[in-house]
């Protein structure tokens, strides 16, 4: 089955095959998520099998929607999907775009709906190993630094979204 995903394709917002678009670095509509308990972030490290970023930490979930998705719809579709995530209830933070290569010739070119949702009392986590290697909770504070320390083994995006957006997507907690 292939991937159809909306980018802008000489300026008309158009259904185009996922690769390509990445291929092409074509600018497309993409969402991420933020999980949260209290100042602790849910982050995933990208299954080795993904054809861009393998093995890299990211936020608690990113992709792109379905050509007739809503962003939320779709936050909450990819939670479930990449994390077993259910019964949460995902409240929309930003819109950010930003562009960067993400290797082998592949460029992340995205309009970002952000995302920000409060893990509830026992949330359960049961990440699909297609998507995820492993998660973990980190402090945002901790997850900052470790990023400033330690680039390379994370997302591009995560490292534009801690640097130029921190404010947009945590609010008071990106102040702490």
């Amino acid at each position: 089955m292939t991937d159809m995903i909306p980018a802008w394709v000489n300026g008309t917002l158009t259904p185009v095959e996922k690769l390509e678009v990445h291929q092409r670095g074509l600018r497309h509509k993409a969402v991420s998520v933020f999980v949260m308990d209290g100042d602790k972030v849910l982050i995933q490290r990208r299954a080795l099998s993904k054809y861009h970023t393998p093995g890299m930490w990211a936020n608690t979930c990113c992709t792109h929607p379905g050509w007739d998705e809503t962003p939320g719809d779709c936050a909450v579709r990819r939670l479930d999907e990449e994390l077993g995530i259910t019964g949460v209830y995902p409240a929309h933070r930003d819109r950010v775009e930003y562009r960067a290569d993400v290797g082998n010739g592949l460029i992340e070119h995205e309009v970002v709906d952000i995302f920000l949702a409060d893990a509830a009392p026992g949330l359960r986590v049961t990440p699909n190993p297609d998507e995820v290697a492993e998660v973990r909770w980190i402090n945002l504070y901790d997850l900052a630094a470790e990023v400033a320390r330690r680039p390379a083994i994370y997302t591009p995006w995560l490292r534009i979204y801690l640097a130029e957006h921190k404010d947009k997507i945590f609010g008071a907690l990106a102040r702490v």
